[in-house]
């Protein structure tokens, strides 16, 4: 992964990663050692499901930029749809508070879209390639000339 990509993904990742902190002490506090059990799940669920989409998408970036924009689209709404998923399978589970999952769940992808859009506008990317010129280093007139 390049380092700008690392670098997005960590910017996205670490305030995920305290909102879900700072979650599981207020579920703790509210819905007792199963609040905080279930806090972290879904943050590391938020965190994996995040970080891979992004990491695919990158690769998608790379390797086929025409389809980036719809397969962006398209993570997003596979990854919802998947957290949506998520929580209904897990729903009626006894290992940890469902409710406080919930919330932290949706609280901390809310958090990692936030994170992650401004580490985009942040991030100095290049629109268009220097090196792609030609080899000489000047560029080649491909049109008349008037």
């Amino acid at each position: 992964m390049p380092s700008s990509d690392a670098r997005i993904l960590a910017q996205a990742a670490v305030p995920t990663a305290a909102v879900g902190a700072l979650a599981a002490v207020v579920s703790g506090v509210v819905a007792g050692g199963k609040g905080a059990i279930g806090a972290v799940v879904a943050t590391v669920v938020v965190i994996l499901f995040m970080g891979l989409g992004l990491y695919v998408l990158q690769r998608t970036a790379k390797s086929f930029p025409q389809l980036f924009q719809m397969m962006g689209l398209m993570l997003y709404a596979a990854q919802l749809l998947l957290l949506v998923i998520f929580v209904a399978l897990f729903k009626n589970t006894t290992l940890f508070n469902p409710r406080a999952f919930a919330i932290t769940l949706v609280v901390a992808t809310l958090a990692w879209i936030a994170a992650q859009t401004r580490a985009h506008m942040k991030a100095k990317t290049l629109y268009v390639d220097p090196d792609a010129s030609s080899p000489g280093g000047k560029s080649e007139k491909t049109g008349r000339s008037s």
